[in-house]
């Protein structure tokens, strides 16, 4: 009989980051772990990780702070950050340079793509099993991702939505986006059978295998539409968790505007009449353990040229 052994660990900040991680001492301790388990019998051993993937575009006045709390936090997995600034044109470049000293990964688009664009060339990058989306607006609270993981490192679930709860830790300013991202929700519950409360979440976190087999192409705020309806198209059913939201105004630099709702329901429907992709199966049982991780080593700065990073989006 195959087992998959789903492992993790409490890391300090992000000391036990995906690159900077001694892969070899890590798979043969881990091996050797889950024999002991299996009795000799095979195995597959996964290794639960998270990559964090932030896009920025002109975000000068949260970009330092919405990092820092990113570092700030306990996560329950190998964690890493990968930001990816879509051609900035202010300060954001040379406020993310002293993060790369801090294990954090930077990468950049030469001129402005998209968010979708830039979502999908930090996945491309992405170490981690999982990845999951967060802005650097301070409207989502990465004090939240680890009650996303935990679902996954206890083997109840690969797929996990943040939803946003009215009245509870949330802060809604405008009427009209809460109204109007609650009918979009109910219009893919209908078109897909599905019983999701909040599609429009930026915390959606599900397996990086899972990401590039849905074979994305939005390149705007549509990408955040397309992955969802794709994933609910392929039968999947996010677990749900309750995150905080602080939402900002279009004068303190909100950038989704009425034309992206109507880009939402036509991306549903579209997606609704193609065929659904095939997702990778997932291998063998899952054995929770809890277990010290490797000494990590220091993290590596990038390795690979910024004109293949930026290739990669296109």
């Amino acid at each position: 009989m195959n087992f998959a052994c789903r492992y993790y660990v409490s890391p300090n900040s992000l000391a036990h980051r995906g690159t900077g991680v001694d892969h070899a001492a890590r798979d043969s301790y881990f091996e050797r772990l889950c024999d002991g388990r299996a009795g000799g019998r095979d195995i597959a051993v996964t290794m639960t990780a998270l990559s964090i993937v932030m896009p920025v575009y002109n975000e000068s006045a949260t970009i330092v702070r919405a990092v820092n709390r990113v570092l700030a936090v306990d996560y329950p997995c190998p964690t890493e950050l990968i930001v990816v600034d879509d051609g900035s044109t202010d300060t954001t470049p040379q406020l993310l340079r002293p993060f790369a000293d801090r294990g954090v990964t930077t990468l950049r688009h030469p001129s402005n793509r998209g968010k979708g664009a830039a979502v999908r060339t930090g996945v491309w990058r992405a170490t981690g099993t999982h990845v999951i989306i967060l802005d650097a607006d301070l409207e989502y609270s990465p004090s939240d991702i680890p009650a996303l993981v935990r679902p996954v490192l206890n083997g109840v679930t690969d797929h996990v939505f943040g939803t946003r709860i009215f009245g509870l830790n949330t802060r809604f300013p405008s009427y009209r986006f809460a109204k109007g991202a609650r009918f979009t929700t109910a219009v893919a519950n209908v078109l897909f059978g599905s019983c999701i409360t909040d599609m429009h979440s930026c915390l959606k976190l599900i397996p990086v295998q899972d990401f590039q087999a849905l074979t994305l192409s939005q390149k705007g705020f549509g990408l955040d539409t397309e992955l969802t309806a794709k994933i609910l198209r392929a039968g999947v059913r996010p677990y749900e968790v309750p995150v905080t939201y602080y939402g900002r105004t279009c004068g303190e630099g909100k950038k989704i505007t009425w034309h992206d709702g109507w880009q939402c329901l036509r991306i549903l429907v579209t997606v609704r009449l193609h065929n659904a992709c095939e997702l990778p199966a997932p291998t063998g049982e899952t054995l929770g353990v809890m277990v010290p991780l490797p000494a990590a080593q220091p993290a590596r700065r990038g390795d690979k040229s910024e004109a293949r990073i930026a290739d990669a989006a296109t």
